[in-house]
């Protein structure tokens, strides 16, 4: 009989252990691409002595070490931050539309971004990730406020409009900020959706709140699917469902917040990857997690590395890119309907 109740377990994390091998293997052949490709195109052993060999000098071990790889792990914190915080927002909400863009977590951070543009301007990178953080907690709070006006009708749909709506109001701000004082060109730059410019001093700042989030996030999966399921049924395990809540909201706007500090407004990516992730990873989020911030990364390095050759020697804004791929995505989860996240 333990045999028998053991088997399922035992085979599921096989299963599990050979998709985030193939996840890895895919991400690993992706990297060497981001890195490779460009403008001025390197080769492996260049990127291999840039990695492994302190004393390597060159200009193309320059390209490498100053340009393309703090851009590339940049690129990877963010696919993954946003993979995560997505699927961790559907899976609270049930809501197959959530997505930290649609929502208003990015539109918040920017709306803070300019805010501390305009106001506090020598506060420094670390201050205005900070911003970020509040202002995307502001956002998302102005969601569920107004989408909670009707509680017995709080819809995925309504949610969605809400998103829509605040997002276009704290565009607005952003944009009134901006351009009462003078600092258009300074947002649009950061809020482009690119990764030019990435440095490691500000991947140094952001890279240990979305590593240790992430890992806070696969600690709590197993009560993220309780969760996702129903919450009569958390209730009735004993979970402590405010709580758990309270500090998966805190992940996520660390999360999306900490992506906008990088590199701006992205959406679609936390709506596509959870998606594709349930195609071969089912339901459990103790393997959705995971798989996400691997293939979020995954996504990102190819969206950076088309946005780079696309229009060669010239550069394509990455998040027009993603929304290019993005939106048919999200019409086709639109016209499938919302009835159920698997």
């Amino acid at each position: 009989m333990i045999v028998m109740q053991n088997q399922p377990s035992q085979k599921s994390a096989k299963s599990f252990a050979f998709k985030l091998f193939i996840s890895l293997i895919m991400f690993m052949v992706m990297f060497a691409l981001a890195v490779m490709l460009g403008a001025k195109s390197v080769s492996l052993a260049d990127i291999w002595s840039a990695i492994s060999n302190p004393n390597a000098t060159g200009d193309d071990i320059s390209v490498i070490r100053e340009l393309r790889l703090p851009r590339e792990v940049g690129g990877i914190l963010v696919g993954s931050a946003l993979a995560v915080a997505g699927a961790i927002m559907q899976g609270l909400t049930r809501n197959p539309l959530a997505d930290p863009g649609l929502l208003g977590l990015t539109s918040g951070a920017n709306a803070a971004l300019a805010a501390t543009f305009a106001f506090m301007p020598a506060v420094g990178y670390f201050g205005t990730m900070v911003a970020c953080f509040i202002g995307a907690a502001v956002g998302v709070m102005l969601v569920f406020g107004i989408a909670a006006l009707r509680r017995q009708n709080m819809s995925p749909l309504r949610m969605v409009l809400a998103g829509s709506a605040v997002s276009a109001l704290l565009a607005a701000v952003a944009d009134g900020i901006s351009l009462k004082y003078k600092i258009s060109k300074n947002v649009s730059m950061w809020t482009s959706g690119g990764l030019i410019g990435t440095t490691w001093g500000q991947i140094e700042a952001i890279a240990p709140v979305i590593a240790l989030s992430l890992i806070a996030a696969i600690l709590l999966s197993r009560q993220l699917t309780i969760l996702s399921l129903n919450e009569g049924t958390a209730v009735g395990l004993g979970l402590k469902t405010t709580r758990v809540k309270i500090v998966l909201y805190v992940l996520i706007t660390l999360l999306a917040g900490a992506a906008v500090a990088l590199v701006g407004n992205l959406a679609f990516i936390g709506l596509m990857i959870p998606h594709l992730v349930r195609v071969f990873a089912g339901t459990d989020y103790r393997t959705i997690l995971p798989l996400s911030a691997v293939v979020g990364g995954t996504f990102m390095l190819f969206a950076d590395t088309l946005s780079r050759m696309i229009n060669a020697p010239f550069e394509v804004s990455v998040a027009a890119i993603v929304s290019i791929l993005g939106l048919p995505f999200f019409l086709f989860i639109v016209r499938k309907g919302v009835r159920s996240l698997s």
